[in-house]
């Protein structure tokens, strides 16, 4: 079973890359990408993720994430293999911060895993778009945090 997180990147992804009208079409393009998903469960991951249906240029009423969420979709990667990819670009630290900066649009959901960790020496997290900033407790060594991390993110070392 796929986990949860990875589920709800792929209905934004889906969502981003393509006008999707009803749940059954929603149902119907996660299973295309491997997820075996209720219509129940569905439900509670979109009122969860906060989309909303609004008109589109032709006034069929299709899905949307809040707030201009995009995921960028590339047409030669599936959303499995977009997954697969964490969306880490790099790590630098400057005494007790760190910053990761990310592909565009995965930054959120990285500092939501990591946040969710609780890591008592990670104070917290503020996530952009495509940056974290993220406090660390004064005194901990940089390479505990990029161990902490490597659990988290692939291709962090």
């Amino acid at each position: 079973m796929k986990r949860k997180s990875n589920r709800l990147d792929a209905i934004k992804m889906i969502i981003s890359g393509k006008e999707v009208g009803s749940q059954e079409e929603l149902l119907k393009a996660l299973e295309n990408e491997g997820f075996e998903v209720t219509q129940a469960t569905l439900s509670r991951d979109l009122k969860q993720l906060k989309v909303a249906k609004a008109a589109n240029i032709n006034g069929k009423y299709v899905y949307v994430l809040p707030n201009n969420i995009m995921y960028k979709r590339s047409n030669t990667q599936s959303t499995s293999e977009m997954l697969m990819n964490s969306g880490f670009v790099s790590l630098q630290f400057s005494g007790n911060l760190a910053i990761i900066r990310t592909r565009p649009g995965y930054a959120s959901s990285m500092a939501y895993d990591i946040d969710n960790r609780e890591c008592d020496d990670i104070l917290g997290t503020i996530a952009g778009d495509d940056t974290i900033m993220m406090v660390i407790r004064e005194g901990i060594p940089h390479r505990r945090i990029q161990d902490f991390l490597s659990e988290i993110i692939p291709h962090i070392k």
